[in-house]
């Protein structure tokens, strides 16, 4: 009989540790369809105007970016069973490189703080920054998030 995967909580969250996760496929028709409703740039949308660019060619929008980057967040915290209550957000989001059809993403994301809440104990604080990189190891985006995940011991 297996055991079944236990919750991860505050006090199981170590400062320093890097985690490495995610395999997610850019594909074009995603690259357009997210673009024309949310981000209707002609270089997101057309692949003569994105080859006029300095892209060179057609483009994910970098809040595209950061939306597939989030997917493979949650299916980390999913897959690891992390007792997440959210997140009041992030600081220095920075699009460094395009993000292209074709390209596969990966995540690594560095716990850099802890704490618990004055306000609610029964909550911690944790900040990571989160970067996210192509099938070449060329970092596309990183940004610092405030996640709050619940405490084990009250």
């Amino acid at each position: 009989m297996g055991q079944a995967k236990l919750m991860k909580y505050y006090e199981d969250i170590e400062i320093g540790v890097t985690q490495k996760f995610g395999n997610y496929q850019v594909t074009r028709e995603e690259v357009i369809e997210y673009a024309s409703k949310y981000d209707p740039q002609p270089f997101h949308l057309d692949d003569d105007a994105a080859a006029a660019t300095h892209f060179g060619r057609l483009s994910a929008s970098g809040w595209h970016t950061a939306s597939m980057t989030m997917r493979m967040m949650v299916d980390n915290l999913k897959a690891h069973k992390q007792a997440s209550l959210g997140s009041p957000g992030l600081q220095n989001l920075q699009w460094k490189t395009p993000v292209y059809p074709g390209d596969i993403l990966r995540c690594e994301s560095e716990t850099l703080t802890k704490r618990r809440s004055e306000k609610r104990p029964e909550m911690g604080i944790m900040t990571a920054n989160v970067r996210t990189y192509n099938q070449d190891d060329v970092m596309v985006m990183s940004m610092e998030t405030t996640g709050l995940i619940a405490v084990r011991d009250q």
